[in-house]
């Protein structure tokens, strides 16, 4: 039973949770954080940490995507961005990174007018393969019928299919939509796709034959979404409905296992540790990572709603530099402020509530503690 609160005499909603509005519980065990594991395995593909790195060109580059697969994580590429339609962004992006407000949503509109580029698709993808780490690149629903087969051909092992939202039930009288279904049947590369809110739209994915499903929209800190549209699913509510999707699936299914990954809202260890107690089996990170020494972005951070060219839902914003990738990722902390170290607070953090795998994780007890409340 869901409880609904009376808006006005004429609508009704559901209360809905953010990260802030929930903490985790420690049960009547613990563990040592030695004797915890947080690897993560999607169809044929093994990490030794559950992260994918957003693909947002303030986040991944191939050199970055190269060093977050070395670490145990998974880097994925936004073949849409500056890599696949400059020969050398690094110039762009300074610039970018060098503007200010109005200014960076203009020049950002006029750099990414340029043409995608199949063959750099090709390079920039066979440049992360050559490293021998798992490569994974993501493409807009608009653009995945165009360029598909150029990401395919070049070796992808894990398609991304990543929007503000996606559905499987896409209607349009302009022109024929993505029959995700038919696409993902036909491809022979595993999908994931998103990003979905409730459980009837990824419940509904995950029967595309999705490997994995993207939780969340509207909720990173570059988006604007809930400003220009009205629209915002906030995180803890949202994995645990599509976490309820994906055990109801499992049993439609007849055991077919679809896996959920947090998208946006997770910028410090603690929601990262709230993400997975929800029901997530793998944090994507956009803002905690764009804060790496080695970032593209250079201490900023943006993503595809920030230079749309009609509307944008997004903007570029300051995040700094607090240390390399590997000391965001595995330490040492610097800080106690939760940006470093992030998986050594989720092995922390599983230990001291008595688990020692992340599906166990995801059964520990959570309770509504607004934030400000102690």
């Amino acid at each position: 039973m869901v409880s609904e609160i009376e808006i006005g005499r004429g609508k009704r909603g559901r209360r809905a949770y953010s990260f802030d509005d929930v903490a985790v519980v420690p049960s009547r065990r613990t563990r040592d954080p030695e004797d915890v594991s947080i690897t993560w395995q999607i169809d044929a593909y093994h990490f030794d940490l559950p992260i994918l790195a957003a693909p947002m060109d303030s986040v991944v580059s191939p050199e970055t995507a190269i060093a977050l697969g070395r670490l145990g994580g998974l880097g994925v590429l936004d073949l849409e961005g500056l890599w696949t339609r400059y020969d050398d962004p690094s110039a762009r992006l300074a610039e970018i990174a060098g503007l200010d407000g109005e200014a960076a949503t203009a020049r950002m509109r006029e750099l990414y007018a340029a043409p995608i580029r199949p063959e750099l698709i090709t390079a920039r993808l066979r440049e992360v393969r050559e490293a021998g780490v798992t490569v994974a690149g993501a493409l807009s629903p608009q653009r995945t019928q165009q360029f598909w087969k150029s990401v395919v051909d070049a070796g992808v092992d894990l398609f991304v299919i990543r929007g503000t939202t996606v559905s499987a039930e896409h209607v349009s009288s302009q022109a024929e939509p993505l029959n995700l279904k038919r696409f993902i049947y036909e491809l022979d590369v595993p999908v994931v796709v998103g990003g979905a809110g409730t459980y009837t739209a990824a419940l509904h994915l995950m029967r595309t034959g999705a490997a994995g499903v993207l939780v969340g929209f509207g909720g990173g800190s570059t988006h604007r979404t809930r400003t220009a549209l009205g629209i915002h699913a906030p995180s803890a509510t949202a994995i645990a409905d599509v976490a309820a999707a994906r055990r109801d699936y499992l049993d439609e299914s007849g055991g077919r296992y679809v896996h959920v990954i947090s998208d946006g809202g997770t910028s410090v260890s603690g929601e990262i540790v709230k993400a997975v107690a929800c029901g997530a089996d793998a944090v994507m990170l956009g803002a905690a990572l764009a804060r790496a020494q080695e970032a593209p972005g250079a201490g900023y951070h943006w993503g595809s709603e920030a230079h749309h060219p009609e509307l944008p839902r997004g903007e570029k914003v300051h995040v700094g530099t607090v240390g390399t990738l590997e000391e965001i990722l595995v330490g040492p902390a610097r800080t106690a402020d939760g940006t470093t170290n992030m998986m050594g607070a989720l092995r922390r953090a599983m230990a001291t509530t008595g688990y020692t795998e992340l599906k166990e994780f995801q059964r520990v007890d959570v309770v509504v503690a607004p934030y400000g409340e102690r």
